[in-house]
């Protein structure tokens, strides 16, 4: 049987144990004060009251909801990186109300294990409710993420104890089956209905932790009203005031792409590593995302949280939109 090579450190040589970060983490911009949530609790996990009966729950990087209903509790994704601390907020607020603390519902936001991974936790009884493309996406039958037992096309009403969710499909956006949810708000006390749905559980477009510009949500979806937007990462609520400066990064972020593409020439990569076709392009791509990503981020540091952090891997993916969608294909557009 032979023997692992030994390693002997060198002078000027440093040696990282496996699995141990490196030592060269780059540096980023502070997070602003005002993209930061509430402080977490010993558990670590901070449950919130939107109103008497809808709750949120986070952990600072994912984001639950649920409703508390006299026929038992309605829940909105389930994030494994929360886990139990669901079944603990759920218990602490059923227990505070007076409402029952069974999960007799669940809703899927989107077939992603990020966010749906614990939903085992709550049994196998409990009704799930998704797109009809999340039935797909989960046929494999992950343990984790029992698929949903009732499923629809473009919009679906749940109702349960006097509660109601209206669940939206308006095509593919963080996923296939990515859905819009909507809690709509209670009667006032004059028996009429406020104006705007109390919260909307939305995908927001831009910097998040994991996912880097993948969104490609129809108009329709920056018309929506809400009074605070559940957006499923991160840790607080969005406002009305945050999609209007995600609406302003995107289109900033698209006029320097657009930008971008016009200016690079692509000559100086041909000379450089031709006959290597891979490494042109890369090497081209890789330009017009950093030259596209420098004035975004210029812009938004100190405004956008990971403004700093993200907004070169959303340059490129904006790139490989505007090209392979749009048609934008800068200097490949065609042979002369």
């Amino acid at each position: 049987m032979s023997t692992p090579p030994s390693h002997t450190a060198t002078a000027g040589s440093r040696r990282t144990a496996p699995g141990a970060a490196s030592s060269r983490m780059p540096g980023y911009a502070p997070v602003p004060p005002s993209a930061l949530g509430p402080a977490l609790n010993a558990d670590g996990y901070f449950a919130g009251s939107i109103d008497d009966t809808l709750h949120w729950v986070t952990d600072s990087f994912y984001q639950a909801m649920f409703l508390t209903t006299p026929e038992g509790v309605v829940l909105v994704d389930a994030p494994p990186t929360i886990g139990r601390n669901l079944l603990r907020a759920i218990d602490s607020v059923t227990t505070a109300n007076g409402m029952p603390s069974t999960v007799t519902h669940m809703v899927y936001s989107h077939s992603h294990a990020d966010h749906i991974g614990a939903s085992s936790l709550f049994g196998p009884d409990v009704i799930r409710i998704g797109h009809a493309e999340n039935l797909r996406l989960l046929r494999d039958d992950d343990p984790n993420r029992p698929p949903p037992t009732v499923t629809f096309e473009d919009r679906y009403v749940l109702e349960v104890g006097g509660e109601r969710l209206e669940l939206a499909y308006h095509g593919p956006n963080s996923a296939p089956d990515n859905i819009f949810i909507y809690a709509p708000a209670p009667p006032d006390p004059d028996g009429g209905r406020r104006d705007l749905p109390r919260l909307g559980a939305i995908q927001e477009p831009g910097p998040r932790p994991g996912h880097p510009l993948v969104d490609r949500c129809p108009a329709g979806g920056h018309e929506l009203s809400v009074d605070n937007a559940g957006r499923r990462h991160l840790g607080r609520l969005g406002t009305r005031a945050d999609g209007h400066t995600q609406i302003q990064y995107m289109a900033d972020l698209q006029a320097s792409t657009q930008a971008a593409i016009a200016f690079v020439d692509p000559t100086p990569y041909f000379q450089q590593y031709s006959p290597n076709a891979w490494a042109i392009f890369k090497a081209y791509l890789d330009e017009v995302s950093t030259r596209a990503a420098g004035p975004v981020t210029a812009k938004y540091t100190g405004v956008l949280a990971a403004a700093d952090v993200y907004s070169r891997l959303n340059a490129a993916a904006m790139l490989d939109s505007l090209r392979v969608d749009t048609g934008d294909l800068g200097p490949f557009s065609g042979h002369p």
